[in-house]
């Protein structure tokens, strides 16, 4: 069994490797939106290439959702994406935040933070940063944001407690996030769980629903909405 900073690694070198490939390759392999994932637990991935904002570069393949179509931000708010990639989310929400606003990507993966910067200096955006750190203790001051987003990543922390008790520190009052993710309904085999390559593809690190709904409770969220389910992945907005 490993521990969570093993399974952390795990998930880094992957991503690591992920960053440096396109997106077709991505979404052939299981810790994409088709290929093995399509057999094992069929990710939902949504078109992006309509919503204002949308670059090709950013766009790695590796959603499971939209979170940001739901996640009401409005002109000049301070938005924060968990696990920001190569910076799909954080530029379309910078097309609803505006100018005047802020995006702040956060992920622990130096070649997604590298290739999230080149994206944005190539776009010359001046109010979108990204910042290497593990969101379980974002690099971001308390009563920071008006709106967190989050696109299939917390299946991929070990502690998803520490994640949303940091989500409440960072949150403004009268913030709420948005959240794209997978979940279970059922037991997951044995085999699975054990497999690090699948912890990485998003399945063995996934939770039970009614667990992950709990957590969000626990840690003070209120008025839990949700806003669109599959199979196998849920979007929220608290």
């Amino acid at each position: 069994m490993q521990t969570d900073e093993q399974l952390k690694e795990t998930v880094r070198q992957k991503y690591s490797e992920i960053a440096l490939q396109d997106k077709e390759t991505n979404q052939s392999s299981c810790c994409g939106a088709g290929g093995c994932s399509t057999q094992v637990y069929n990710i939902m991935s949504d078109d992006y290439t309509e919503l204002t904002g949308y670059n090709p570069d950013a766009d790695l393949g590796l959603g499971c959702g939209l979170p940001t179509q739901f996640a009401k931000i409005k002109k000049g708010d301070t938005v924060i994406d968990l696990g920001s990639g190569a910076g799909n989310d954080c530029f379309v929400a910078r097309a609803e935040t505006g100018e005047e606003g802020k995006v702040i990507g956060i992920d622990f993966t130096t070649a997604m933070i590298d290739k999230a910067r080149t994206n944005a200096d190539k776009l010359g955006f001046k109010n979108v940063e990204f910042r290497q750190g593990d969101i379980e203790k974002m690099p971001v001051t308390a009563n920071t944001a008006d709106v967190i987003v989050s696109n299939c990543v917390l299946n991929l922390v070990p502690n998803k407690d520490n994640v949303f008790k940091d989500i409440f520190r960072v949150l403004k009052p009268g913030g709420h996030f948005s959240m794209s993710d997978v979940v279970l309904v059922g037991n997951l085999p044995d085999a699975l769980r054990k497999d690090a390559e699948m912890y990485a593809g998003c399945v063995s690190g996934a939770i039970q629903k009614d667990v992950y709904l709990e957590l969000i409770k626990a840690n003070g969220f209120t008025n839990i909405i949700l806003q669109k389910e599959s199979q196998s992945s849920f979007l929220m907005i608290f």
